[in-house]
């Protein structure tokens, strides 16, 4: 089973979140990344954008496809993870860590309580699998 660690919230498109404040760090979980294969480059919107819950942020392109990433939460990009310009590889090594991709200043913090717990979004990918 992927690695899925118990700090953070899940979403159905497979995005995590890290929850310090009214930031919201984001980037793909450990089943997303593995599910794409060797990430080769990131596209991120620009700081100060806002973003609407469940709207494409960006892509993810890898060697099999290039695929949207959503932001599971409403607020404005405050930074981007401009490390994953040069190391792209990040998103599969680390997904948790090195590999984010975009803080948010969420417009309403408690949006992330709705999202899904480790155990939750493990009992998804099993119904899913």
């Amino acid at each position: 089973m992927s690695n899925i660690p118990e700090n953070l919230r899940y979403s159905k498109d497979h995005e995590w979140v890290l929850v310090e404040g009214d930031v919201a760090t984001v980037g793909i979980t450990d089943y997303a990344q593995s599910s794409l294969g060797d990430v080769v480059y990131v596209d991120f919107p620009r700081v100060g954008d806002k973003l609407n819950a469940h709207e494409a942020f960006g892509s993810v392109e890898s060697v099999k496809a290039v695929s949207e990433v959503f932001t599971p939460l409403t607020g404005e990009i405050v930074e981007v993870n401009d490390g994953l310009n040069d190391s792209p590889e990040a998103v599969n090594n680390d997904p948790y860590n090195a590999g984010w991709m975009i803080k948010i200043k969420m417009d309403n913090p408690g949006d992330a309580d709705a999202m899904l717990s480790a155990a939750e979004y493990e009992e998804y990918l099993e119904a899913s699998a």
